[in-house]
């Protein structure tokens, strides 16, 4: 190594590294190689953003996360439960009458909602509450379910200001989301600069966010799913699961959000009253075994059995599951909601908070009862997997594969069906995120076609990634990234509510006379 200058050193240092997930290509396949890379990067971010609030046991996003929420319900004077049947009527088009057709907008209430709840209601209600009841039992769905209710709160507030501050662009395209109401919003309460650094840095946490939760951890168990269905072999199965799911995700993203949302808008409702109407099927088949369900969803929120962390690690698996499956304090959602058609910011809002209700209190806690009963059946498994996995029949099973169990026991064709599921659940939320990436990335790169293709290779290169990659790294870099634009976000949002108050007014007093 003398004759290596310094530089040359370096390089070869460098190089020996990124060389290391190929020096045994031919023991290992090519799933597991991009596995070891991906590994340690998923580690250490994990470890970097759930740090414990000193003196506890409690990560620190958590407090910010459930008392931002406590308070937005509490000063809008329980809005989640008050303004329920408002909500309705707006995304019915009932005060449609109040909106001037001309307004700014590119998509409409429903088209809005359908797109937000694409890029929440997907693997996170399958594999994610599973995993949940996997690690923490029965009780995490309560704190699931809480979480989920006082989020609707939260959404309504992030996705008003979303609206509110708002880019339009001369064509009409419209640029939303936290980035744009951390600058603008706190710049007219007199913190211009904070508000630059939140924006940016809520803008690069998005821009990882899309690759990890609304990427990667879609297409890992979109890849499982089919490797299991199909009894798929080889060590690069799942890799090529990958590329084929890059190119149909490719093809829907190019169209941007009027593609996006004409998609969804079909796809979406379509599966989750499919899915809905799948676990009730299994529900009321297992009648006589819904109250105990309940019973033990209830006692183990408080009471969990012996060896599942105790109140607190219940507690905390169920928060954390709820926040990565409806993203409420994330500000994600506001970016797709920001789209809308409407001059009343406030009114999107309120469409908004039918999200956290639609993804987590309704088709999470379905898809807790149906592994519930399926567990209380028989004891199938036993509660407190490590790492989310638990034993059938024998088989380390994870994440999808413990509902794909599920419903396996009770509905003969649910092998094919929950596949599709999961996949077009993958599909949904992998073109959401796609556009709340690219709007960050243009927020900190510039609005120009180059900026485009550059994030939309990148993005796709990650859906082979969380393809071949394992479980746990892949959700593990996932949650982190998504819990991680939670500190941004309600910095902005603890500091701007008085005005969403203000747009809050505006909107009901002028439904007013629709009512009459």
């Amino acid at each position: 190594m003398k004759f290596l200058t310094n530089k040359s050193k370096h390089l070869f240092l460098v190089l020996s590294i990124l060389s290391t997930p190929f020096a045994y290509a031919q023991e290992k396949g090519l799933d597991e190689r991009i596995n070891d890379a991906f590994t340690p990067i998923a580690n250490w971010w994990e470890s970097l953003i759930l740090h414990n609030f000193p003196g506890t046991e409690i990560p620190t996003i958590i407090f910010l996360l459930v008392g931002g929420a406590l308070f937005f319900t509490i000063y809008f004077g329980f809005i989640n439960i008050k303004r329920f049947p408002t909500a309705i009527n707006t995304v019915r088009g009932k005060y449609d009458a109040v909106e001037d057709s001309s307004d700014d907008g590119e998509v409409s209430h429903f088209q809005a909602l359908a797109t937000a709840v694409s890029g929440t209601v997907g693997n996170g209600n399958i594999a994610g509450v599973a995993l949940a009841i996997a690690v923490g039992g029965p009780g995490a769905t309560f704190w699931m379910v809480v979480c989920g209710l006082i989020g609707m709160s939260t959404k309504f507030v992030e996705c008003t200001l979303g609206v509110k501050y708002r880019d339009v662009g001369e064509d009409g395209t419209v640029y939303g989301g936290p980035m744009y109401y951390l600058t603008r919003g706190l710049e007219e309460k007199g913190f211009a600069k904070i508000g630059k650094v939140l924006g940016v840095i809520f803008a690069l946490l998005c821009i990882g966010a899309s690759f990890g939760g609304g990427n990667a951890a879609q297409s890992n168990q979109a890849a499982m799913q089919l490797v299991e269905t199909f009894g798929m072999e080889g060590g690069s199965a799942r890799t090529i699961i990958g590329v084929i799911l890059m190119v149909v995700v490719g093809v829907i993203i190019i169209g941007g959000i009027k593609r996006i949302a004409s998609v969804t808008e079909k796809v979406v409702p379509f599966m989750a009253l499919m899915y809905i109407l799948a676990c009730l099927y299994i529900i009321l088949s297992n009648f006589w075994f819904i109250d105990d369900a309940f019973g033990m969803i209830f006692s183990q929120a408080f009471s969990p059995q012996a060896g599942l962390g105790g109140f607190l690690g219940v507690l905390i698996t169920g928060f954390r599951r709820a926040a990565f499956s409806n993203e409420a304090g994330a500000g994600s959602a506001s970016i797709a909601h920001s789209a809308v058609k409407t001059k009343y910011a406030a009114s999107e809002g309120l469409v908004a908070l039918l999200e956290p209700f639609i993804d987590t209190v309704v088709i999470c806690t379905m898809t807790a009862l149906v592994i519930i009963i399926f567990n209380g059946d028989s004891t199938v498994f036993s509660y407190g997997g490590e790492g989310g996995k638990v034993l059938i029949d024998g088989l380390p099973v994870e994440g999808a594969g413990i509902t794909a169990a599920a419903f396996a026991k009770y509905i003969s064709f649910s092998g094919p069906f929950l596949t599709i599921a999961v996949v077009l659940f993958a599909v949904s939320t992998m073109i959401s995120w796609s556009y709340y990436g690219l709007q960050s990335w243009m927020f900190v790169f510039g609005k120009s076609k180059i900026s485009d293709l550059t994030y939309k290779s990148l993005f796709l290169i990650f859906i082979v990634i969380g393809a071949a990659g394992d479980m746990s790294s892949v959700w593990a870099f996932s949650d982190a990234m998504i819990l991680a634009l939670v500190f941004p976000n309600m910095i902005g949002l603890l500091i701007l509510f008085p005005t969403v108050k203000e747009e809050l007014n505006k909107y009901l007093e002028a439904i007013k006379t629709v009512k009459s």
